[in-house]
């Protein structure tokens, strides 16, 4: 289960209808191990497309090199769908490289409506998982 402070919830959600039609794309850190996501990084969609994302290189490296320093790990890995439901297509799943991340989605599809749902994604397999929305930890 994924445990997630609302604020958190909310900045996911407005960078996802922000950068629509694109895909967005970020991650949230949090201390090593503890399995609680604290540090909104909203990054670059490299690709700029509606269908699909990929982190920049360089600002991958330095948004890794930055977990490192302060003792983080990737807990929430997040990217939208624009124009689909909010589920890993065959290319989420073969990037999925993080087995301790939160693989967070959001669809855009609907204006009214967030579709905002997460997975665990380990060796190609995808897990649904039930999201909690906490208003602090």
């Amino acid at each position: 289960m994924l445990t997630i402070e609302r604020a958190l919830y909310e900045k996911i959600v407005a960078h996802a209808r922000a950068d629509h039609p694109d895909e967005a794309c970020g991650v949230i850190a949090g201390p090593i191990g503890s399995d609680r996501p604290t540090r909104f990084i909203p990054m670059t969609n490299a690709e700029r497309s509606p269908t699909f994302y990929r982190f920049d290189s360089m600002e991958q490296l330095r948004v890794w090199r930055e977990m490192d320093d302060n003792d983080e790990e990737p807990v929430v890995i997040y990217h939208s769908h624009t124009a689909t439901e909010a589920y890993p297509s065959r290319t989420d799943i073969s990037y999925a490289s993080e087995p301790n991340a939160h693989y967070v989605l959001v669809s855009t599809r609907d204006p009214e409506v967030t579709e905002f749902r997460s997975f665990r994604i380990v060796d190609g397999e995808v897990t649904e998982e039930e999201v909690r929305i906490v208003d602090s930890y």
